[in-house]
């Protein structure tokens, strides 16, 4: 057997390796290997940096438009009932949309795109926060200009509120039950965004975006004016728009009839369409084409009270030009020439303030109408008539309302007033006549219009040219017996 023979090899070697640990330890401060006195140091430099960091400023500009700007914007839901075609026949179904819109007075106005409530039964609004909607209707709208006034509804004494997933939150609810739900009120006042200017926009200019895109509700977008006075065609809405606002802020589907903001926080426009074939192009219609809606279109139409005279704004301030004969302003001490100071206590300083005050009157309210003439300042107590029945006056003469007649078997207008010199008081009709159908002479089909409610009248109106002649079939109780038969029937021609 063959041995093998040892030598003092192995201990030599572990002195060696014992030594070169012994010079790599001492070399390792020198060649940057980590040590525990180092990774302190590193520790100790992150948390100066966290300290550091703690004194900067979260908020910013942007920031603070979002809390100042975010209560007065709505998420508005809609329903629409819609008639479709099967292969068992046409089924009626709801159809539900979404969009946004902005508070522009306290009252609860809020403006929108018209294309967001184009054809809705219901509209309801929510504001961020709140487990409540608020039902709204419609006051106006230009579809041209893609626009349209809404008005929150003025609650009753008390409201059983509705979520936005439609179920109703009855009550109240009893002391024992603290969870149960509770019957609310609706609040009296909205807080609503301040107006700016279009007029000094600038290309790359800060701006805020803030809507429901997608039904993601109350999402802020921000950027930069990218272009003005664009021109952009909407082929699927049969829409031009000129004079619109380019922004690369991003503007998506339910963006619509949200506010673009200044980095004051004022509206600058109302976001209205997006260019779907580009990346980051969004448009807008300027606030001072809006403001200029509102004054021109929205708020006149949307107003429902008629208070028997007409104004004119001069130098900033507020006249009447006219008092009709037999209006409700009749006998109040309003003539014309006298310079209106407040409506119901509030300073009117133009026409657009007298227009909003106007919308927050119903009709058959009484208003208290502050003026100034030549012997000082006094108040007019006017009640008011409905603005139906103010344009009803004014263009033929007459005031009416819709009544059920011959044992409720029948709805026919019946005359309230008649204006002197106007084509109603020469056609000889009276208080207490009965109008249940008329025939413009010139219509081409021949046949009559039933007027079954004040709206079948204004649309008579709206399709007769001044001058037709209008075949007027009226009933008078002549017997005082409470009907209306065919031997009390009167036959007259109204000249428009």
């Amino acid at each position: 057997m063959i041995r093998t023979r040892m030598t003092p090899l192995a201990p030599v070697a572990s002195s060696l390796f014992l030594l070169l640990g012994a010079q790599m330890a001492a070399a390792a401060p020198q060649i940057g290997l980590p040590t525990a006195q180092s990774s302190s140091d590193a520790e100790e430099d992150r948390n100066e940096l966290y300290d550091d960091l703690k004194k900067e400023e979260r908020e910013t500009p942007t920031s603070r438009v979002v809390r100042a700007v975010t209560p007065s914007v709505v998420f508005v839901e809609t329903e629409m009932r819609q008639t479709v075609s099967t292969i068992f026949g046409a089924r009626e179904r709801t159809a539900r949309g979404a969009g946004s819109g902005v508070v522009i007075h306290p009252s609860g106005l809020i403006v929108t795109n018209y294309h967001v409530v184009e054809g809705a039964n219901q509209i309801r609004v929510s504001f961020e926060g709140e487990p409540d909607s608020h039902p709204a209707e419609l006051m106006s709208f230009v579809r041209e200009e893609d626009l349209a006034l809404l008005k929150i509804r003025r609650p009753g004494p008390s409201t059983a509120t509705e979520n936005p997933r439609g179920r109703s939150n009855v009550g109240p609810a009893s002391p024992e039950s603290p969870g149960a739900l509770r019957q609310t009120r609706q609040p009296s006042t909205f807080p609503s965004v301040r107006l700016g200017s279009s007029s000094d926009l600038m290309p790359g200019e800060r701006v805020v975006a803030i809507g429901s895109p997608h039904g993601q509700t109350y999402t802020v977008s921000t950027g930069i004016i990218s272009g003005l006075r664009r021109n952009v065609a909407v082929p699927n809405r049969r829409l031009n728009f000129s004079g619109l606002i380019q922004t690369d802020a991003s503007i998506n589907l339910g963006n619509s009839g949200g506010p673009l903001l200044n980095i004051h926080g004022e509206l600058i426009g109302i976001n209205t369409v997006m260019n779907s074939s580009a990346e980051n192009i969004g448009f807008a219609i300027p606030v001072d084409r809006v403001r200029q809606v509102l004054d021109d279109i929205l708020f006149p139409n949307a107003r429902k009270v008629w208070f028997g005279f007409e104004t004119e704004e001069r130098g900033g301030q507020l006249f009447v030009t006219s008092v009709s004969e037999g209006g409700p302003a009749e006998g109040s001490g309003i003539c014309e020439g006298v310079r209106l100071v407040s409506l119901n206590g509030v300073p009117l300083r133009d026409n657009e303030s007298y227009l909003l005050e106007s919308l927050q009157i119903e009709p058959g309210e009484v208003a208290k109408v502050r003026v100034a003439g030549a012997d000082g300042e006094f108040d007019a107590v006017i009640e008011t008539w409905d603005e139906l029945n103010g344009q009803f006056f004014v263009d033929i003469g007459v005031k009416v309302s819709v009544e059920r007649v011959n044992n409720n078997q029948e709805t026919a207008l019946m005359v309230m007033a008649v204006r002197p010199g106007s084509a109603a008081n020469d056609l000889g009709l009276e208080p207490g006549d009965i109008i249940p159908a008329v025939r413009p002479r010139n219509h081409r089909s021949g046949f009559g219009y039933l007027l079954v409610d004040k709206g079948s009248l204004r649309t008579l109106l709206d399709r007769t040219p001044k001058g037709t002649e209008i075949e007027v079939d009226a009933y008078r109780d002549l017997n005082q017996d409470g009907s209306y038969h065919r031997g009390e029937q009167l036959k007259g021609v109204l000249i428009r």
